[in-house]
């Protein structure tokens, strides 16, 4: 770090789900920390990235995307995801021009335009949507909520990224940093862990997974050779789905370990022996322990 005088803060990054929330905290970062999936509402816990901009220190927090709340898992998904935003020195709006997700933007625009920590607009995916409506669609979100600035980025492909990193940089107020220099996420290993199974999980289910799939870690040890023992239980909602997920003799769930297996030991740094089982738990989205394990309140 330079002699210059330290920053720190928090920008909470929210959006409609699906707005690509995961892969630009990524993209701040500069390496995977947030689950990224094409299945709306993957982000579950409110996972922190930390990114380095010069003397600045950027927490990010990546919202849970903000959707009516029907069940208690959504319910406590909302509720962390507006938490995220209340401690925060900035929050960013991140919007998908091309499937903007109307009905779940407008109350997200009615609630910001009340709140009032500082607000930046950003404007995602500018590799591909075209530049008259992506203006038009600026001015008609900046006439309803006060926002300082507006950003047009691809979290994808990175464009407008450093430009965004750096405004948050000088956003953030002079203070020690609140994590070492080396370390990028809150999240534990555990969890991570837990949370790149789970994407596999949606990868390579996609339609044939609903959303009420959980994968709950049990085990978590470093061993004697420096490789890690991983085991997780895939809990499922019921027993007409074990058959998806375990696939023809068993493929299926090898394949997703495998997969998890592998960028676990990217990200890890280590060799990863993983081992998965499924449980079948009609009840597991009302169990307050699955919950806490991932990170989220409980609640009403």
């Amino acid at each position: 770090m330079s002699c210059a005088v330290p920053k720190c803060g928090v920008v909470a990054v929210i959006g409609a789900p699906n707005a690509g929330k995961s892969t630009l905290v990524n993209q701040l970062v500069g390496q995977k920390v947030a689950i990224t999936s094409a299945k709306a509402q993957t982000t579950r816990a409110r996972m922190l990235g930390v990114a380095l901009a010069d003397e600045a220190q950027i927490i990010l927090v990546d919202t849970p995307g903000i959707f009516a709340p029907k069940r208690r898992l959504d319910r406590a998904m909302v509720s962390a995801a507006w938490e995220g935003a209340s401690e925060a020195d900035a929050v960013a709006l991140l919007v998908d021009p091309i499937k903007q997700r109307r009905h779940e933007l407008e109350p997200l625009l009615e609630a910001l335009a009340v709140r009032p920590e500082r607000k930046l607009l950003v404007l995602n995916k500018v590799d591909r949507a075209k530049k008259e409506p992506l203006l038009a669609l600026a001015q008609e979100l900046t006439s309803k909520v006060q926002f300082e600035e507006v950003f047009f980025i691809s979290a994808f492909t990175g464009d407008g990224v450093p430009e965004l990193k750096a405004h948050l940089a000088g956003l953030m107020p002079e203070g020690p940093w609140h994590y070492p220099e080396d370390q990028v996420s809150d999240a534990s290993e555990r969890l991570l862990a837990a949370e790149i199974t789970r994407e596999q999980l949606y990868k390579q289910l996609h339609e044939e997974l609903p959303y009420d799939s959980a994968v709950r870690p049990e085990k978590y040890e470093h061993r004697k050779d420096g490789s890690i023992e991983i085991r997780q239980q895939i809990v499922i909602g019921r027993e007409s789905q074990r058959p998806i997920v375990l696939g023809k003799g068993g493929s299926m769930i090898k394949s997703i370990g495998e997969a998890a297996r592998k960028e676990l030991s990217e990200v890890l740094g280590a060799k990863v022996h993983l081992f998965l089982h499924v449980k079948v738990d009609e009840k597991w989205s009302d169990d307050k322990e699955i919950y806490e394990e991932i990170g989220l309140d409980f609640g009403r």
